[in-house]
This record gives structure tokens, sequence and C-alpha cells, in this order.
């Protein structure tokens, strides 16, 4: 058992989202664990480093391996962060005086869901009547990172939420990070492709780990 644990914010949620921030500050407190979040934190880098700004990607990465120095366990509350700090560090840095840093900070990367899941064995309790719920989960969850059974294996720790997923549920919400901004209108068509399929499970709450879909969802 971890008894510190750090948690690395996102952009969407310290910008659009706090209060995803702050719940999984107390799910993560719920199974017993310290959690630090460093302000000296900021983006991933995941904008720069796809689009090719290599060397903007790597400033903005060496910023956050100095926010993150202990050997703790990162929680990333976001597949789509959590697998560029997992995957795309340790080449970003490879050659470089930072290359070890990287890989070291790599190694201690965890999606939120999983680490709630197999790591610490969260257990849930019912508060509510019973609620039937549409999962997305992102793209990034279920390749990048391999972790989209986690969010399922969490919502299904809890007796009174029936989860259900819409058609083509494996087809991209349309976010794709610099994508929706890059092509506006095939991600909007996209993204209205899945709002449809969501809305015909009929249920009353959508939720996912990732909230870069979510907000082009909503």
């Amino acid at each position: 058992m971890h008894s510190t644990v750090y948690l690395f914010g996102t952009c969407p949620i310290d910008l659009s989202f706090p209060q995803a921030g702050l719940a999984a500050i107390r799910l993560l407190e719920r199974a017993g664990v310290r959690v630090v979040y460093p302000q000296g934190q900021t983006c991933c880098g995941q904008p720069a480093y796809n689009s090719g700004y290599r060397d903007e990607a790597r400033a903005v990465a060496r910023a956050q391996l100095d926010a993150f120095p202990e050997d703790w366990p990162g929680g990333v509350p976001s597949a789509s962060c959590a697998g560029m700090l997992k995957h795309q560090y340790p080449p970003l840095f490879a050659g470089t005086p930072d290359a070890v840093r990287a890989a070291a900070f790599a190694g201690r990367v965890v999606e939120l869901s999983d680490f709630l899941t197999r790591v610490l064995d969260l257990r849930l309790e019912d508060r509510g009547p019973p609620t039937r719920v549409a999962v997305h989960l992102s793209c990034s969850s279920r390749r990048e990172m391999g972790v989209a059974d986690a969010s399922l294996d969490l919502l299904g720790r809890l007796a009174n939420v029936e989860t259900v997923e819409p058609e083509q549920a494996t087809e991209c919400c349309g976010f794709g990070g610099t994508f929706a901004v890059k092509q506006p209108e095939i991600s909007a068509a996209m993204a209205a492709d899945k709002a449809q399929a969501i809305l015909a499970t009929g249920a009353q709450v959508l939720v996912g780990p990732d909230l870069g879909c979510l907000m082009n969802l909503g």
C-alpha cells in the first residue's frame, strides 16, 4: 500500500472542471492515502508534442519532472495525459541529460481509475437511488494505456449503478486533442454520432475517465 500519492491535475481539470480534481482527491483519501498536489505543475506537453514541436514539448515536460521529484506514484485522472507522461516522456528525453529522470518518472505514472481498482482496491458504498449510467471510454484508455476495464470495474462496485455502453463504443468521440481544433467539422460530426448513440441507451448520466472527451460531447 502506498501511503502518499501525487495527483497530476491535467489542463481540463485546471481550466474547466476543478470539481473533478477535488473528487479525485476525495476518492484517493477515502482509500487511505495522502494526496500531494504540486502547485508548480502545468500541462503534460501533449499539445506541443502532437503538433511536432519537440523542443517546446521538452521544456513543458521538464517542468513536470521538476514538480514531481519524490518516488511516489502519480495518479492521473486522464488516460490521454497519463499516456503522454508514461509512454512519450522516455523517447522525448532519449539521449538528453534528463533521460534517466524521465524514465523513472514515467514508471511511477498510473491512470487514476486503474490505480483506485488495481492498486488501492477502493471499496464504494451506494448513497443514491438506482441509476443507469452510460460510460464513454476514451481511445487512450482503451489503446494507449489499456485501462478501460478499470472504469467499468470501479462503477461495478456500486450495486445501484447499471452501466451501459453505447453502440460503436470503441469509436472516437471526435476530440483527439488538437484534432478537434484542426478539423472542427469532422470532430463535430463524430461527436454528434456519439451523442446520438449515448442518448439511445436511455441512461440518466454519462460518465467517462477523460474530461477532454466529456467536454467535446457536452
